[in-house]
């Protein structure tokens, strides 16, 4: 279900707290709506982007602030969002998170039963991978939510949750427990959950992925964001250049095979709509281009693909920087070129031009990132606003002042140059095994 109805906002004043909050895909996708948001994210140099970027940040473990610091959060957020790590559901993974599913539904119902979290997360470290139970954040930050002093014991409104389309088992039992159980206090949910492509949103890339949009009840049902452009089609994609071939005609690098079915919306943006032209500081590109991919398609790994300029990008991910991006000396001859910055990898996820990448690991940074355009397309939906206006986030995005950015870390970090014992270390984010039962092998 999508939304169609007029537009009008459910809260007066939005405030989100993004968990898991990356570089911040989600905060300037609510940037571009004019919605404030906090994100909580615990890796040191996605923080320091975060902070470049002028983004209100805790450098903190999620798990850690829902237990000890909750009661420190603004009292006026009344938006959970986030999308919890997807390493173990991810096809690109090794599905440890996809076998514990069953056993993931049963911590939901446990907490929705009024579980102490001790006993909680004393059982979660059977896990083989610590990581899958981090999808169980959200949920109990909803519930911690209505037991907090200083919020007076007040639910969140709306909760936006996103992941790999694998989860989405997993949202829709969400969403069957938020409507028809409700969380311990009472509050109950009207909740939609489906798996959307990024690509009909108006992103750059394919890129599907699992969402679930909760109000809660009294507030309206919630509806899906209704897509903006035709979603991309590799068959019809490939049937039409054969079309075009057989019939003598050679396509040129600016033309599109137009799909059969024109359903009145504009085709998907490509490549080259992103990186092509001269914005910000980046200079554009001189020659068209073709894209082999590091990544899978179709939900397959271990599939690479070839893709022309006038394609989307195949999903952006930690590995973008190793695709090889090769250009046209003429209609025939191709050499291999300058692979994309991570400013160009950037604008392929829809983020600002000049958006601020820090620190190390970036390519992985933009990989993990929510897509700033599809988030606010979320977002809009789920709080009834217009949908978000797209030339919003082609606009460069300023950095941060030193001033700004000592002011940032001071929150964030505790210190105004430097990480604090409070912040997370790096030897606590690789995942941990659990320890293995005697004769076990």
């Amino acid at each position: 279900m999508t939304s169609t109805a007029p537009h009008q906002s459910i809260l007066d004043k939005p405030f989100v707290l993004d968990l898991f909050a990356g570089p911040g895909g989600l905060d300037v996708g609510g940037h571009a709506l004019q919605i404030p948001s906090l994100g909580i994210e615990w890796d040191r140099s996605t923080c320091l982007t975060r902070y470049a970027a002028g983004l209100d940040t805790w450098h903190a473990d999620v798990s850690a602030v829902r237990r000890d610091r909750f009661e420190a959060l603004p009292p006026e957020i009344n938006v959970l969002a986030g999308g919890p790590p997807c390493q173990t559901y991810s096809v690109a993974g090794k599905g440890a998170g996809r076998k514990a599913l069953d056993e993931v539904k049963e911590y939901i119902e446990r907490l929705m039963a009024g579980d102490p979290d001790e006993k909680i997360d004393e059982d979660l470290k059977s896990l083989t991978d610590p990581r899958t139970g981090m999808v169980l954040e959200p949920l109990r930050y909803a519930i911690r939510a209505t037991r907090s002093t200083s919020r007076e014991n007040r639910p969140y409104d709306v909760i936006v949750l996103e992941q790999v389309r694998e989860v989405e088992a997993l949202w829709l039992h969400y969403a069957k427990v938020l409507e028809e159980i409700g969380l311990p206090d009472g509050t109950r949910y009207e909740a939609v959950v489906d798996v959307l492509d990024t690509e009909t949103y108006g992103v750059p890339q394919t890129r599907s992925r699992a969402v679930l949009i909760a109000r809660r009840k009294g507030l309206g049902r919630p509806a899906l964001p209704a897509p903006t452009h035709r979603p991309y089609e590799a068959k019809e994609w490939n049937r039409a250049n054969a079309r075009s071939a057989g019939e003598g005609h050679q396509p040129t690098l600016d033309e599109r095979p137009q799909e059969e079915d024109d359903r009145s919306l504009p085709q998907w943006r490509s490549m080259w709509d992103a990186v092509g032209e001269p914005v910000g500081s980046h200079p554009g590109r001189e020659r068209r281009f073709l894209v082999r991919s590091n990544y899978g398609s179709s939900g397959n790994p271990g599939r690479r693909g070839v893709r022309t300029d006038r394609q989307p990008a195949a999903t952006v991910t930690g590995r973008i920087s190793r695709f090889v991006v090769f250009e046209h000396l003429d209609e025939n001859v191709v050499h291999e070129g300058s692979r994309f910055s991570m400013n160009e990898a950037g604008m392929l996820q829809s983020f600002p031009p000049d958006y601020p990448w820090t620190g190390t690991a970036q390519a992985q940074q933009v990989g993990n990132a929510v897509p700033p355009l599809f988030g606010a397309h979320l977002l809009s939906a789920a709080l009834g606003l217009p949908r978000p206006d797209p030339e919003e986030l082609r606009k460069p995005w300023p950095r941060a002042t030193d001033d700004q950015r000592t002011k940032l870390r001071e929150e964030g970090c505790g210190a105004g140059d430097a990480c604090t014992a409070r912040c997370p270390k790096s030897d606590d984010q690789a995942p941990k095994r659990a320890k293995k039962a005697d004769g076990e092998e």
